[in-house]
């Protein structure tokens, strides 16, 4: 009960609720019945919809393989072998093109890369992973810029760098630990400037947690010199701004703000990029900014007076229709004083899951060139697909036209954490086979298909016994360092698998026998599966398993930090700007306002651990509207009123979600801000990153009904 009036246990005990006089009431526990192996059974698919994803969290580790019974609308305890069985008859008889096998950032490079050589020796490359929805803009457009799908710096930089420019990245909430590095670089004198258009604590101050001066004091390092608080898809316009200030100064005084040696040989297109930069007017960069000439040009300063730079950014930058420019302008910006390639500069993107961009590494992906065929043929004797596989827009595609018929998940919550939610889960219930390898239950397990299954796995920190002992598994982590990870903790029963034995096991029923693909043999010792990683990718695993247990790993390399460009035409590119805005459609009326999709930090990725967001101040429900006090009284709004958002792009699908709470909160005019997956539904399938299919959460057009 509410310590503060009478407020009693609520009809949905699974929800986290407030009484009426707004004050916080207890969070009902789940019993100790609902964390065994028995969960499943005791509540209903359609019982477990109104649970709060924060209660599937707290059900507790999957312990058992499951079945899902149409007729009980229940998943029940199935035998592992029955479950692999089926599976593996059910993949076996349908066209290869019409199964989606999708990897979360969860599982190590050995189940990784064993997924791969699955699709691929299955005959399809649909093999959509997390980057698809998040850093995919980097993957494909950042090697057509500098020649590598990944940033190009080492935590080695940060110990050198002069000023650090952050665009679109939340570092205090995304990435809690990075914060101990920036408290370092600040100390020791490097300037950071942000482009946010949310203040975001964790980039404004930070008192670390084993300082007990600062915890006693209460007295924060200050990390950012200068925050400016852009408008949504305002980046390329700052960064324009930016270039025509540093471009002023070296017509003033030439040599001594761009670096015209390194300019003249280690890039193309400067002069287009220069011309085009030069025709924006100050009004125009204004306008789209949300930023004033005099604010541009102090940052633009900043950056001339340091030596070294680092570009960080986030999903900020790359979850936007032209998302690919946004980078390209980053690019330019970094390149004009040949902040790339060196000791203490370079761009690095900052990635949320574990291990998504080694997955990535070793091979998973849609294209031939993330697993070459010829290599395959010559490992395997097997005739690999060379035509492209699809990523998670076009394979999500697929579910709603019917074309795909198979979704196998690797780890993670998929549905959840799609665009266009409400239709795909139509779309989803209508196929004939789904899988899902997971460690817990999330609500992508309540949307079943006509078969389903869920299989449960082996966490990180579990230990992995196999026949040959205790196995290794191995990550790489945003500065492309491959690591060994060893669990030590009891699995929380004898039916659990890994991850690795898992996918061994349906690809043996799959497929027809080969004697070159030894499932059992890479099952049972691991080292063999990094033997073979290391002679599909010799450049980057060489010496894989005496490398992978060294103290911190090893460094897999990174072409553009040696200034070995590896694009088509052997050198960086300055790419020219084509629009000052990366929305790819704008507010309209009134009531029209940007949305864009936040995280908090009681958060990772679709797993809500609680209702805390304390870096922003925010306590209790996630169904929010956050909106800035002018614009509240502009609309006549009050704070705790609660409205509808329904997006604005027309495509014949009505997109809403209702009964959002308005909080007043600090958002430059004309954007309103929500939470990340509440708000998937409001972004359409169709609203993507023109190049790499990304969703654009962090621009859509949406507005606001009473």
């Amino acid at each position: 009960m509410c310590s503060s009036c009478a407020w009693a246990k609520p009809a949905n005990p699974s929800r986290f609720e407030f009484c009426e006089n707004g004050a916080k009431a207890t969070l009902w526990e789940l019993d100790e019945k609902k964390a065994d192996a028995n969960f499943f059974e005791q509540y209903s698919v359609t019982e477990l919809k109104n649970w709060h994803d924060h209660d599937l969290e707290k059900a507790g580790r999957l312990s058992e393989p499951l079945r899902y019974d149409t007729k009980r609308d229940r998943y029940v305890p199935v035998s592992w072998d029955e479950a692999i069985q089926d599976i593996g008859k059910k993949l076996a008889a349908m066209n290869p093109k019409q199964a989606v096998f999708y990897a979360s950032g969860h599982a190590g490079l050995e189940a990784s890369y064993l997924y791969a050589l699955f699709a691929r020796a299955m005959g399809h490359q649909n093999l959509p992973q997390s980057s698809n929805m998040c850093h995919e803009t980097t993957s494909v457009n950042l090697k057509t810029f500098v020649g590598t799908p990944v940033g190009t710096c080492t935590l080695e930089d940060f110990e050198h760098c002069d000023a650090i420019f952050f665009f679109g990245q939340n570092t205090g909430t995304n990435s809690p630990r990075f914060m101990h590095i920036l408290k370092d670089a600040v100390e020791r004198g490097c300037k950071i400037v942000t482009f946010n258009p949310v203040r975001e604590r964790g980039l404004i101050e930070f008192i670390e947690p084993q300082n007990i001066m600062q915890m006693l004091t209460n007295n924060p390092t200050e990390i950012s010199n200068k925050y400016y608080q852009l408008k949504p898809g305002g980046d390329i316009a700052v960064i324009a701004g930016m270039m025509k200030y540093l471009l002023a100064r070296e017509e003033a005084a030439p040599g001594t703000i761009l670096d015209q040696d390194f300019i003249a040989a280690e890039t193309t297109g400067f002069d287009e990029t220069v011309e085009k930069v030069n025709a924006f007017d100050w009004s125009d960069i204004e306008a789209q900014s949300g930023l004033t000439r005099t604010m541009i040009e102090e940052a633009a300063e900043i950056y001339c007076q340091a030596e070294k730079v680092i570009g960080i950014y986030g999903m900020g930058l790359t979850q936007h229709v032209d998302g690919w420019l946004n980078l390209g302008m980053f690019c330019n910006l970094l390149l004009m004083r040949g902040n790339i390639g060196r000791i203490g500069a370079g761009i690095s993107p900052v990635r949320g899951h574990s291990n998504v961009q080694g997955q990535r590494t070793v091979g998973i992906g849609e294209k031939s060139a993330h697993m070459p065929a010829d290599k395959l043929h010559q490992l395997f004797g097997i005739n690999a697909p060379t035509e492209d596989g699809q990523n998670i827009v076009q394979a999500s595609e697929g579910v709603l036209n019917g074309d795909i018929k198979a979704m196998l998940s690797l780890g993670g919550n998929l549905l959840r954490a799609l665009p266009d939610r409400e239709r795909l889960e139509k779309g989803w219930s209508n196929l004939d086979l789904t899988v899902h390898i997971a460690t817990k239950p999330n609500r992508s397990h309540l949307i079943p298909g006509k078969v389903s299954y869920i299989l449960p796995c082996l966490g990180r920190t579990d230990i992995d016994q196999q026949q040959s002992g205790p196995q290794a598994v191995s990550m790489e982590d945003t500065f492309s360092h491959i690591y060994a990870s060893i669990g030590a903790a009891e699995p929380p029963s004898d039916q659990v698998r890994s991850e690795t034995a898992i996918v061994a096991g349906i690809a043996k029923a799959t497929l027809p026998p080969n004697p070159k693909l030894r499932w059992d043999d890479w099952v049972a010792n691991y080292d063999l599966i990094r033997d073979l990683i290391a002679e599909t990718f010799p450049d980057d695993f060489s010496d894989f398993n005496n490398r992978m247990m060294q103290p911190g790993g090893f460094y897999r390399g990174n072409p553009a930090r040696e200034r070995k460009w590896k694009t088509e035409i052997g050198k960086a590119q300055f790419t020219p700007p084509t629009t000052l805005t990366s929305l790819g459609q704008h507010p309209s009326g009134e009531n029209g306002f940007t949305l864009i999709t936040l995280r908090s930090n009681d958060q990772f990725n679709t797993t809500i651990y609680g209702f805390s967001d304390r870096l922003r101040g925010l306590e209790g429900s996630r169904e929010i509207v956050l909106i800035n006090r002018e614009e509240m009284a502009r609309l006549g709004l009050q704070e705790g009123q609660i409205v509808s958002l329904y997006t604005q792009i027309e495509d014949g699908n009505l997109r809403q979600v209702d009964g959002l709470k308005v909080t007043a909160y600090d958002l430059p005019d004309g954007t309103v801000a929500g939470y990340y997956p509440e708000l998937n539904p409001l972004v359409p399938l169709s609203y993507h990153e023109k190049n790499s299919l990304t969703p654009a959460y962090k621009g859509v057009p949406v507005e606001i009904r009473q």
